[in-house]
């Protein structure tokens, strides 16, 4: 009995050992090097150490945390998408949080000037067009303009296993898509931010004083369901895989479920000939307080049940297109497509009527392109 007992602990040992450790969980290998200095935080509600979060953590260990700097939703991610986020003061610990969501999205010279260095832990979910990674950029670009380190907390990518979509070209360059990469780029922050430093993606070419605390015993192919949702409609791991194919919708008529408990899990149009699934939007504090189609009954797809392996497809928009016999009834936003397409050679050949493997194909030698450049900047093993 002994033996077996003893046999159970050392398989649990090795299993515990096997578990993700993200960057910020790893405090061997940066508290040390907080002592004595003034921090700055780029973080919101996914910052977490355990169950505590960033900032209350290093507060704890009683380091000089001087300013807060928030994305999109917000330092608590309570806010819409696309809702401006002021300037505050954290209400449990007194410190400023100064918005990078509203009237400046880069923090200003002043507000690095009392700091040492600044840290950027944010859960992304690895898609372009999800613009956590663009308040990265402008993170990285302000230090470097300041002379100022970085350090990222780096974090697992949900939809880090594969490669998918148009690269984005310069002319289509905007807070939601800032990088020549594809739709889904299959990289982490921490590997993404190596690239646009040793790319010379940042203003001027300039590069910034950046360090990586990498995630312990990760892969790229390496499942991994986010411990808290990253933003307030992507509040599953269902919706975190199909929010590169949906997003898409965000510039037509229909609505992907936001106003209801399960966004980017479904599809709809107030139109019974989409399908026999109905869902009614409706006004959620927290979540979508003005959403799409709001009060109207919805007909179309549920994927709730959908494969969680699914990858990015153009299937749902084609089908969802082809049933709109005017184009201006469904395409309601031409330019917000294209800069989520980061192309407007997508919807030239959406409205050829090519078929879906032709207008994949077409991707595949920019891919080929981007992978020989993120495979210089890649901390763990990849899924090729």
């Amino acid at each position: 009995m002994r033996i077996v007992w003893i046999f159970l602990f050392l398989i649990g040992l090795q299993v515990s050992a096997q578990e993700i450790q993200p960057g910020a969980e790893r405090t061997d290998l940066y508290l040390s090097q907080l002592e004595g200095k003034t921090i700055g935080l780029v973080c919101n509600h996914t910052s977490t150490v355990g169950n505590v979060h960033l900032l209350d953590f290093l507060l704890a260990k009683e380091l000089d945390v001087k300013r807060v700097f928030s994305p999109e939703h917000g330092f608590r991610g309570n806010a819409d998408a696309g809702e401006v986020v002021t300037d505050q003061r954290d209400p449990k610990t007194g410190i400023e949080v100064v918005s990078l969501y509203g009237k400046n999205r880069k923090p200003e010279a002043d507000q690095l000037s009392d700091l040492d260095v600044l840290i950027f832990d944010i859960q992304d979910v690895g898609v372009r067009f999800y613009t956590y990674i663009s308040t990265m950029h402008y993170a990285m670009e302000a230090c470097a303009e300041n002379d100022k380190p970085i350090v990222i907390f780096d974090r697992p990518n949900p939809n880090g296993d594969y490669l998918a979509g148009p690269v984005l070209k310069p002319e289509f360059r905007s807070f939601v898509g800032m990088h020549p990469i594809p739709v889904v780029h299959g990289s982490t922050v921490g590997e993404l931010a190596r690239m646009i430093n040793g790319e010379g993606w940042l203003e001027n070419e300039i590069q910034c004083d950046l360090t990586v605390i990498p995630v312990a015993n990760y892969t790229h192919t390496t499942s991994y369901s986010l411990p808290v949702k990253p933003s307030p409609n992507l509040p599953n791991d269902q919706s975190i895989r199909l929010y590169p194919s949906l997003c898409f919708f965000e510039a037509t008529s229909a609505s992907i479920g936001r106003g209801t408990y399960f966004p980017f899990q479904v599809i709809g149009y107030p139109n019974e000939r989409m399908g026999d699934f109905q869902f009614t939007p409706e006004s959620i504090e927290g979540m979508s307080k003005n959403p799409k189609q709001l009060g109207k009954v919805c007909y179309g797809l549920d994927l709730r049940n959908a494969s969680s392996d699914e990858a990015f497809t153009l299937t749902y928009f084609l089908n969802f297109y082809q049933q709109f016999d005017d184009e201006s009834e469904f395409l309601t936003r031409e330019r917000w497509f294209n800069l989520l397409a980061g192309t407007d050679e997508l919807l030239k050949e959406i409205r050829a009527g090519k078929k879906l493997e032709t207008i994949e194909a077409g991707w595949q030698e920019e891919l080929d392109q981007y992978q020989s450049v993120r495979e210089k900047y890649l901390l763990y093993p990849d899924f090729n």
